[in-house]
């Protein structure tokens, strides 16, 4: 299998959960950057709410960096004029997901090429990998697609 067809197969396994944050955002670097924060500010007082783990700060930590990642991504690789991008987040008793979806559904991620040591960029998909317990992308029909990662609380 290619790099995409991995990503382009991947579905998150099912998950119900207590909560769900939804919004949509432009895809703009300021777009992005609102989003991540509306989505902090919905994480900080839901994260409480659920999971062993009561929402510490590692947990925070690493939701904040997997969405700023995946809206930063969506704003980057996944901008078509005129089209929103949205987010949305379902967090259960033991899991977060994270989805965002584009309508670039002709530019599916797949896994991390390795990059060079002093390279300025190509380290969202690493850092996406490295934070995730699992992550993936999905096509959606006629256009767009939606990346997904899970972290467990």
């Amino acid at each position: 299998m290619n790099q995409e067809s991995v990503a382009a197969t991947r579905e998150p396994l099912a998950h119900t959960g207590h909560f769900s944050f939804s919004s949509l955002f432009t895809t703009t670097e300021y777009g992005a950057h609102q989003v991540r924060h509306e989505a902090e500010r919905w994480l900080a007082e839901h994260l409480p709410l659920v999971g062993p783990s009561g929402g510490e700060d590692a947990d925070m930590d690493a939701a904040s960096l997997l969405i700023a990642e995946l809206t930063a991504n969506a704003a980057l690789h996944g901008r078509v004029r005129g089209r929103d991008a949205r987010l949305d987040l379902t967090l259960g008793a033991m899991s977060l997901l994270i989805e965002v979806t584009d309508a670039r559904g002709d530019r599916l991620p797949g896994r991390p090429p390795a990059t060079a040591a002093d390279g300025e960029s190509g380290r969202g998909l690493l850092l996406v990998e490295s934070l995730a317990d699992d992550w993936g992308a999905r096509s959606h029909h006629p256009g767009g697609k939606t990346v997904w990662a899970t972290i467990g609380l």
